[in-house]
């Protein structure tokens, strides 16, 4: 029932929308629910494009709630999702914006910034992780550690990244932390000799919009900036 639904609504659009989409005459609100990472690398770009080629286009920014994500892009409460592919259903459209990868970092004061280090000392110094999703202890370098009989010794979970640092200059310890999002902020990478496995970041979205001019045009603009 829900899928008949989808598509008489979409069909219904389908009928009123323009025969050609110009952005700069869309109006209403998008909804983009984004990590804190995608918040801080994507966004800041795509914002630019939309605010100059579509101005009377408003748009939300919400942060990325995995457990409600689907109910959200269900009732279309949020149109656009920009995340890991771990977090988005299997039957959504979704895109691949780029591959990103982990950097071991730390701060120029911290003691471990001045001397060379095996995995195994990296995993028994004190680390602080983001956690996003749900504050615990763990995150996707565990499993990485654990290849090579190591488990790390996390001391702090943040609920974001962009904190991340600034908890690393105030403390002595480590963090792996996404390449794109650490440039500039002053912080020094620790060199090793293994690095973990890469992950994707996507954009993805309901169903429902995959005929919609508005979306199209959007995903379009992430294609272009990005693949």
């Amino acid at each position: 029932m829900s899928v008949e639904i989808d598509k008489l609504l979409s069909d219904f659009q389908s009928l009123l929308a323009p025969k050609i989409f110009d952005p700069k005459f869309a109006q209403g609100t998008y909804v983009i629910a984004a990590t804190d990472y995608a918040q801080q690398v994507v966004l800041p770009k795509l914002i630019s494009t939309l605010r100059q080629e579509s101005p009377n286009l408003k748009i939300i920014i919400r942060d990325f709630e995995i457990d409600k994500l689907h109910d959200l892009m269900e009732s279309g409460s949020v149109n656009l999702a920009i995340a890991f592919p771990d977090y988005i259903p299997d039957s959504y459209p979704m895109i691949k914006l780029f591959e990103e990868y982990h950097v071991c970092v730390t701060s120029n004061h911290s003691t471990i910034a001045k001397v060379n280090t095996s995995l195994a000392e990296v995993a028994a110094y004190p680390c602080i992780i983001a956690s996003p999703s749900r504050p615990n202890f763990k995150d996707s370098i565990d499993e990485w550690f654990k290849q090579f009989g190591l488990e790390r010794n996390v001391v702090v979970s943040a609920p974001c990244f962009s904190v991340v640092p600034l908890y690393l200059q105030a403390t002595d310890s480590i963090a792996f932390l996404p390449s794109r999002a650490i440039q500039a902020l002053g912080l020094i990478e620790v060199v090793l000799d293994k690095k973990p496995n890469p992950f994707d970041i996507i954009a993805a979205w309901h169903p429902r919009y995959n005929d919609d001019a508005l979306q199209k045009w959007i995903v379009s603009k992430l294609e272009a900036a990005y693949i």
